[in-house]
């Protein structure tokens, strides 16, 4: 049995990346975007957050380069902004599929209202690990990785 993590949390990316994306509304936000509800008011609407709090999470983000902040102005009606992902963002929408995935499995016990498909097979698509080159790893044969003093060390995933 491990009694301790085998990295600290100063350099796990893993803890890096919940200090800044680790909240609940931080997480809706982001689902948000990917779905393509950009604007601050339809977000505030859809996820139901105090506004003092969505501007926070928003102006974090931003921050952090995970959403870009877009002006337009519709006629007749003063400047607003629009919150788009960026390229770190778009790339967040795997972690949150994997989210979806599990949470139909173990929380709804039933398939979601929301599948995902290849555009081009219609197939159905599951968010998995894949090696370097490209073929599916089952979960039981991945190990964590990571240097000591005598080398390479690896750890099962538990």
């Amino acid at each position: 049995m491990i009694k301790r993590a085998p990295i600290a949390l100063c350099d796990c990316g893993m803890a890096q990346a919940l200090d800044i994306l680790g909240d609940r509304w931080s997480l809706l936000i982001l689902r948000e975007a990917l779905y393509g509800v950009a604007r601050f008011d339809d977000i505030q609407a859809d996820i139901n957050i105090p506004k003092s709090v969505l501007s926070q999470r928003l102006t974090r983000l931003v921050n952090h380069g995970i959403l870009e902040r877009r002006a337009y102005q519709e006629p007749g009606v003063r400047k607003r902004y629009e919150y788009i992902p960026t390229e770190a963002g778009r790339a967040f929408a795997l972690p949150l599929l994997a989210i979806l995935q599990w949470g139909d499995q173990f929380v709804r016990r039933q398939p979601g209202k929301l599948g995902l498909r290849d555009r081009s097979t219609g197939n159905s698509v599951f968010v998995g690990l894949i090696d370097q080159n490209g073929q599916a790893v089952e979960q039981d044969n991945v190990v964590y990785a990571f240097p000591d003093q005598e080398g390479e060390t690896e750890q099962a995933l538990d």
